[in-house]
């Protein structure tokens, strides 16, 4: 059996386990351990929406941009204090992104919204009348669970604030602006 270990210095979900005769040479020998005086502590893992909104946004295209964007920042996103850079991505793609005033926890607690809908219904009922108070050309979160419970809250379908970007950053396609009701 590989250890997570012997992925990370080899590269490879294939490969054989480093102690196995056959094994191939290390790709990354040093990985996953710290030596040497290098620090693995010292690594730094930030979420995609922050990265994209450091280092990606500034060396885009100037984005094609919608009227209105609904962000609903997630629980996770909350806890890393990460909403800045939803909100950043957001402005840009739109000429006014949205954090409905009432917004909050979508309730879908990973799989639990799955299986108790009336966890998300009740957590989402005063956000999903906020956002319904008006029209957005788009709707966006950064968690698919989330994007999935306020979907079913709003009846608007909310997709990845990155899939957004992608799409208004692309050569210009008929599929701009994205729909944004649910069926």
């Amino acid at each position: 059996m590989l250890a997570l270990e012997d992925i990370i210095s080899t590269g490879s979900a294939n490969a054989k386990p480093a102690n196995s005769p056959n094994a191939s040479p290390p790709k990354f020998p040093n990985a996953g351990r710290a030596h040497a005086g290098r620090d693995l502590a010292a690594l730094q893992f930030i979420d995609a929406v922050q990265f994209v909104a450091e280092t990606v946004l500034p060396r885009l295209p100037v984005p094609r941009t919608i009227g209105s964007v609904a962000l609903h920042p997630t629980c996770s996103s909350t806890r890393l204090g990460t909403n800045a850079f939803l909100t950043k991505i957001g402005a840009a793609l739109a000429d006014e992104a949205v954090v409905p005033d009432d917004w909050g926890c979508c309730g879908f607690a990973g799989d639990r919204g799955m299986l108790h809908p009336e966890l998300t219904a009740s957590a989402t009922a005063a956000e999903a009348r906020s956002v319904q108070q008006r029209w957005f050309d788009a709707y966006v979160s950064s968690n698919r669970t989330c994007e999935l419970g306020m979907s079913r809250a709003t009846g608007h379908e909310y997709r990845h604030i990155l899939e957004l970007l992608d799409e208004a950053t692309r050569p210009e396609t008929s599929s701009w602006p994205v729909k944004t009701s649910v069926d």
